[in-house]
């Protein structure tokens, strides 16, 4: 069974400011992001032992640990991936090319994209869905409910209240904003074109 481990950020805590505090980044990545991936750790543990049991009583409430921490894990490995004090501008490339071609314009994606933060009790996400081979924008409550079957996240923006409400208080549109600032599209550009390569 393999461990999942805690990337170090990439980049210094106070590198986000003033758009994001280096308060919340060493709580939100230190203590909250760690508490997944030792919740998924823990959950793994747990289906191996009652692998090798054969007493599966346990798994059942396991497996549903494996989600929900196994997506906390990722999404947060993506959000973080997805700024940078470098960040701020708008995408290039096939990426940008896609967006347009998907959404009308970038400013159209904007809108949608802002739209489903503001209305997510969890995630909004840029999405390319495999299935109907487009580009998509979508609201995921929690970190596993909403969810698009065979969609690959390129874009993660966490709005659960721990992610601004320190640095924005109730003002999420203002933490919304706050991201645009950092948001690098760098990552997202490369995980697109490997998606693309896959499925395309």
């Amino acid at each position: 069974m393999s461990e999942h481990e805690l990337d170090p950020l990439p980049y210094d805590y106070d590198a986000l400011e003033p758009h994001i505090s280096e308060q919340v980044l060493t709580w939100h990545h230190d203590t909250h992001h760690q508490g997944y991936v030792n919740g998924w750790n823990s959950a793994e543990e747990t289906l191996q032992e009652n692998r090798e049991s054969g007493d599966f009583g346990s798994s059942g409430s396991a497996l549903r640990n494996v989600t929900h921490n196994g997506c906390g894990h990722i999404l947060h490995t993506l959000f973080w991936q997805n700024m940078s004090p470098e960040g701020g501008d708008e995408p290039s490339g096939s990426l940008a090319d896609r967006i347009e071609e998907d959404f009308g314009s970038y400013d159209a994606w904007k809108g949608e994209f802002e739209a489903a933060a503001k209305n997510a009790s969890g995630w909004a996400l840029l999405v390319y869905d495999s299935f109907s081979n487009q580009l998509q924008n979508v609201v995921v409550d929690k970190h596993d409910q909403g969810a698009l079957w065979g969609s690959h996240p390129l874009v993660a923006l966490d709005v659960w209240e721990h992610s601004y409400y320190y640095d924005y208080g109730p003002a999420r549109g203002d933490f919304i904003d706050a991201f645009f600032e950092v948001v690098d599209w760098e990552e997202p550009s490369s995980r697109y074109e490997q998606a693309t390569e896959l499925f395309e």
